[in-house]
């Protein structure tokens, strides 16, 4: 009697196990029908902003190969401030723009200059800043790595 009630014990725990497997496996088929997930678009990565004392909201946006778009504020004296591109050895462009304002006030800008490395592995640095009215050398400077 012993035997009888182990061997239906067993083929119990036996058919359980198999339904349990059974149950699984069509879980697995069911999800082979899911629709696809629907493609969204990827977030546009926010520029990032440049500041210091003399410049603030500084943005530098890739408009086409080797363009770049400057804009931000300045609080400049007589509203005029410069700027340089270099490679980290040489000196490879530089200008003046003007802000719509002259100090005390906030003066925003907003300008387009090109450039190109010379060289493969150098990184080309946009680098503004206020020309000294005694002497002409470079004050308040902001630099800013061109990708």
């Amino acid at each position: 009697m012993k035997w009888i009630c182990f061997l239906l014990i067993l083929l119990l725990v036996t058919s359980c196990k198999k339904q349990e497997v059974i149950e699984t496996h069509d879980v697995l088929k069911t999800s082979d029908t899911l629709p696809e997930p629907t493609k969204t678009k990827p977030i546009a990565e926010i520029p990032r902003k440049y500041s210091n004392e003399r410049f603030k909201d500084v943005t530098v946006e890739s408009v086409g190969e080797n363009k770049f778009r400057v804009k931000g504020k300045g609080q400049i004296f007589e509203a005029s401030f410069s700027w340089v591109i270099e490679d980290g050895h040489n000196e490879l462009q530089k200008g003046f723009q003007m802000t719509d304002a002259g100090a005390p006030e906030w003066g925003n800008f907003d300008f387009t200059i090109e450039a190109s490395k010379k060289e493969e592995n150098s990184t080309l640095t946009l680098i503004l800043f206020e020309a000294s009215a005694k002497d002409g050398s470079r004050q308040y400077e902001l630099p800013i790595a061109l990708d």
